[in-house]
């Protein structure tokens, strides 16, 4: 049965999806991320602000640190081609890999000289700059891409022994990305200045925001059996996006190449609503809010997963998802 993971801005939740129940795995902490694979269930990783990169052997039982680097781990993912390769990314930018399912890890080569990076900053602490999220190609786990939180998509096609800086045309701001295994050159970028797709590894790029009429997007998620059936959350801007006392933020979705349409049958109204975190399970989506934990078989009806949680952690901001 598939079991969601919640990293909200102060504990973890693991969400039994078809039951459901709702635990509280890991309190007192600061989640930036959170990522596993289904093919080991019970072995999490956890990004936090202060205490570096976690893991949990046992479906978050119980926690250990596994790499401590930079002040903060703020991105991280599990190979879709080998559950024992797993990518963390930190603040200040930097990119670790480990092949032996965190036990070890080895610094990437300087993402800072990239040409770009003199124009990397974070506008709320414009001193730092950091890896907001990764991607993996995902049927060559050389290929990695990297979102620079604010500044560049950057890629590269060894392993992260050499960069590529930004290619023409890809966002500035990028949030997150996802990939499809039926089209494994495609990537589908989630950005503060808009939504993009590339069709070549990122060479060359594509811009479809018709009918998207908040272009701060957030997160991206695609249907695990149709590419071309996607889902955004995004909002007018990081205000509407971040903060619920002044949050109105959307999902929408896009088939076959259509415009985008709004899809929020089945989850709260906009109003009060913070940016949507995205995911998908082997059949469904997923998103989490700070209303709860919705889920869809299509991406445009949802249905609340524990009707309980919303008011538990109604204030809390969802930080990632997981779902294995």
């Amino acid at each position: 049965m598939p079991t969601a993971f919640v990293a909200l801005d102060d504990r973890v939740l693991g969400v039994d999806v078809d039951r459901p129940d709702t635990t509280e795995t890991l309190a007192e902490t600061s989640p930036e991320c959170i990522a596993a694979s289904p093919a080991v269930p019970e072995r999490l990783f956890l990004g936090t602000v202060d205490s570096g990169l976690l893991r949990s052997d046992d479906g978050g039982d119980t926690w250990r640190n596994v790499l401590v680097a930079g002040d903060r781990v703020t991105a991280v993912i599990v190979s879709p081609n080998d559950p024992d390769v797993v990518w963390a990314g930190t603040e200040p930018s930097a990119v670790y890999r480990s092949t032996d399912g965190g036990d070890s890890w080895q610094d990437r080569p300087s993402l800072t000289d990239l040409p770009s990076a003199s124009s990397w900053s974070f506008p709320p602490r414009p001193h730092t700059h950091h890896v907001r999220w990764l991607a993996e190609a995902p049927t060559d786990h050389d290929t990695l891409y990297v979102a620079i939180e604010a500044g560049a998509l950057v890629r590269t096609h060894d392993g992260g022994e050499t960069w590529l800086d930004r290619p023409s045309g890809s966002r500035r701001d990028t949030h997150t990305m996802a990939t499809h295994p039926a089209e494994p050159d495609r990537l589908y970028v989630a950005a503060g200045d808009g939504y993009a797709e590339s069709r070549d590894c990122g060479d060359t790029w594509l811009y479809p925001q018709d009918g998207l009429d908040h272009r701060y997007v957030w997160s991206v998620a695609v249907a695990p059996d149709d590419p071309e059936t996607v889902v955004v959350s995004a909002a007018n801007g990081p205000r509407q996006a971040h903060t619920p006392s002044t949050a109105e933020s959307y999902l929408y979705r896009r088939t076959d190449g259509g415009p985008w349409k709004v899809a929020m049958d089945g989850v709260p109204r906009p109003a009060g609503t913070v940016r949507g975190v995205l995911a998908t399970g082997e059949r469904d989506f997923f998103v989490a809010t700070n209303h709860g934990l919705f889920r869809s078989p299509d991406g445009a009806r949802w249905r609340a997963v524990d009707d309980e949680w919303g008011d538990a952690y109604g204030e809390r901001v969802p930080r990632g998802l997981t779902v294995v």
